[in-house]
């Protein structure tokens, strides 16, 4: 046995060489330099020589014979986790579980899923996607964990080859003290996913337990905003800050918060009334109207204005309105008809940066636009609430997304798409 380790051996356990002042070995003087820590192993039990009253400190020992000795020192409560990890094999072979080792070996969890969907469009014709996604959790310590998720979307409609991959998690989640912290690219999720759920990069804080405080600031998820083209997909999404009390009361959960995002594409969005609160008649529109948005809501909504306003002005990205409707032939003439009989006014390929109590600016060709009006309306349409897809893939082994929780569609398309996930289900 080396000098270094019998010392190293020695003093992690942690008890005082001179309590032993018997010698344990006829072979081991006291004046010898390895004296105190033989007689320290010796009477801890870790070490017992040949059983002839000899240590043989001469001879080369085995690895079976330095595995008894590490096992020894692991039951005496010995941090001897480097020797562990080298006599692995040799401790399984004697029975002894290496309870730390067997801990770091399950330190890392990945896992993944893949999901295939099918799109059957009546103006668009089939759609084939494929979306993959990995993930990858862990442990830092007792105190922090890591939780990471890859995810790959390949379109498999033609043979282009087009296919996306990013990190959609990267996240640390632990604790300081009695705050509980979470840093990285997580999925936020705010007033019960009414405000904002989506991945973020960010960090939230909290601390309490009956009543808990929890505040969040971060960077929200850069993608198409309302008023972008499907191709707009690096639009930012502004940052944000916030925090929220909640507490239990009885059978009740109470909270209240507040947030505020900052830096979004748009300056003014809130000054616009959404399409839907006036075609179900939940708000109401001056005589110079501004309509965002000229798809099928935001079309039909300008031609019933039209009926009563002295000017109305769609104000479209896309090249022309309707342009990515889905419906018949028949109604999108139709509609066409209607703006032109009704003199409302198109202005296409515009993009809206500004809305405000007494005007819409938008940018078309490098020009800046300015549209006097007294009302806005907002009928860019909604996006897909799909806030309960993760939650179910983690206690699911097979989850089929259909309908509105994909892209906002038709009824029908969601009917359709329904019956085709239960018709397959095993």
């Amino acid at each position: 046995m080396k000098k270094s380790l019998v010392l190293a051996m020695a003093m992690a356990l942690g008890v005082t060489a001179s309590a032993y002042a018997a010698n344990p070995f006829s072979d081991v003087p006291a004046g010898h330099w390895a004296y105190d820590s033989i007689s320290k192993l010796a009477a801890a039990g870790v070490i017992d020589g040949y059983g002839d009253t000899t240590f043989g400190g001469d001879k080369l020992m085995t690895r079976y014979e330095m595995a008894q000795i590490t096992a020894k020192a692991m039951a005496k409560g010995a941090n001897v986790d480097k020797l562990a990890a080298e006599f692995a094999d040799e401790l399984d072979n004697l029975g002894v579980r290496v309870a730390n080792l067997e801990k770091k070996a399950d330190n890392v969890k990945v896992t993944g899923y893949a999901r295939y969907r099918y799109v059957d469009s009546d103006k668009d014709g089939y759609g084939h996607t494929l979306r993959s996604r990995v993930w990858i959790n862990g442990q830092v310590n007792d105190d922090w964990s890591y939780t990471g998720m890859i995810q790959n979307e390949q379109d498999l409609s033609n043979n282009n080859g087009e296919e996306k991959t990013d990190f959609q998690r990267a996240y640390v989640e632990g604790k300081i003290g009695g705050v509980n912290v979470l840093a990285g690219r997580y999925n936020a999720f705010f007033a019960e996913g009414n405000v904002y759920d989506t991945r973020a990069d960010g960090v939230e804080i909290s601390y309490g337990d009956k009543i808990k405080l929890t505040g969040y600031a971060g960077k929200a998820t850069d993608g198409q905003y309302a008023f972008a083209t499907p191709s707009d997909d690096n639009k930012s999404m502004g940052n944000y800050c916030g925090g929220v009390v909640s507490t239990k009361l009885g059978a009740v959960d109470v909270a209240a918060g507040y947030i505020n995002f900052k830096d979004m594409g748009v300056e003014g969005i809130e000054n616009a009334i959404l399409a839907s609160d006036y075609l179900t008649h939940n708000a109401t529109v001056g005589k110079n109207v501004v309509v965002i948005g000229a798809g099928l809501a935001g079309t039909e909504a300008a031609c019933d204005i039209a009926r009563n306003a002295y000017s109305v002005t769609l104000i479209e990205m896309c090249p022309d309105i309707l342009f990515t409707a889905n419906h018949c032939l028949n109604n999108d003439q139709h509609l066409k008809d209607m703006v032109k009989q009704l003199n409302v006014k198109k202005e296409t390929n515009a993009k809206v940066v500004e809305i405000a109590k007494d005007h819409v600016s938008f940018e078309r060709d490098g020009q800046l636009i300015t549209i006097a009006c007294d009302t806005v309306l907002n009928a860019v349409g909604f996006r897909a609430n799909n806030q309960l897809e993760d939650a179910l893939e983690a206690i699911c082994d097979d989850v089929t997304v259909v309908g509105d929780a994909i892209a906002p569609r038709k009824i029908l398309t969601a009917v359709h798409e329904g019956y085709h996930a239960i018709r397959t289900m095993e």
